[in-house]
């Protein structure tokens, strides 16, 4: 797996930290992926309350992410939360996410997220305060990395439920990981090793 960006040397990096919860864990104790996006999701939050930049008049949704789980969290336990904005661009920004348990196991996450208006629509980001130190000129991209399915390839009816829709009436980026769960537990993937998603 290539490397991602480590901490930056200079700049804002949240620290904050989480316990792992039944609710966080497949049926052999694993850290889930949407686990992983919702403590994404919360640090996020907590990081712009602290320092109040834009609040509450930004928005923000992810455009994309990948995990990459260097050392499956196998264990009930802490975490311990680093987060950092590692990138902008004129409609977005890259928040980078590592994960390391108390007990063993590792995870980062790469993401790129949309910024809205007060109007929910794309908007501008005029400067970009507490957190262009630490994204060190560096340009993200809303360009999505997936190529479309082959024809004939897999695929599997997943209900959207009133539970996955936010405050804006958009599935939740945690919901789309449940998807990923879902079929991973259908896979031959082993999940107790290395992956990326």
């Amino acid at each position: 797996m290539d490397a991602l960006l480590p901490p930056p040397t200079s700049g804002r990096v949240f620290r904050s930290g989480r316990r792992i919860r039944l609710a966080d864990r497949d049926a052999e104790g694993r850290l889930r992926l949407d686990a992983v996006m919702r403590f994404l999701q919360d640090v996020a939050t907590d990081d712009v309350d602290e320092t109040g930049w834009g609040a509450p008049a930004h928005l923000w949704v992810v455009r994309h992410a990948r995990i990459d789980v260097l050392e499956p969290v196998l264990e009930a336990g802490d975490v311990e939360l680093l987060t950092w904005c590692n990138g902008t661009a004129s409609l977005a920004a890259g928040r980078r996410l590592s994960i390391a348990a108390e007990r063993g196991g590792r995870i980062e996450v790469d993401s790129v997220w949309i910024h809205l208006g007060p109007d929910a629509r794309p908007a501008r980001i005029e400067g970009f305060g507490v957190y262009a130190a630490s994204a060190d000129g560096r340009v993200v991209t809303t360009r999505l990395d997936l190529p479309e399915p082959r024809p004939g390839s897999p695929s599997m009816r997943w209900p959207i439920r009133i539970a996955d829709l936010d405050l804006m009436g958009h599935v939740n980026n945690a919901a789309y990981w449940a998807a990923v769960e879902e079929s991973l537990a259908g896979s031959q993937v082993d999940t107790r090793l290395p992956l990326r998603a």
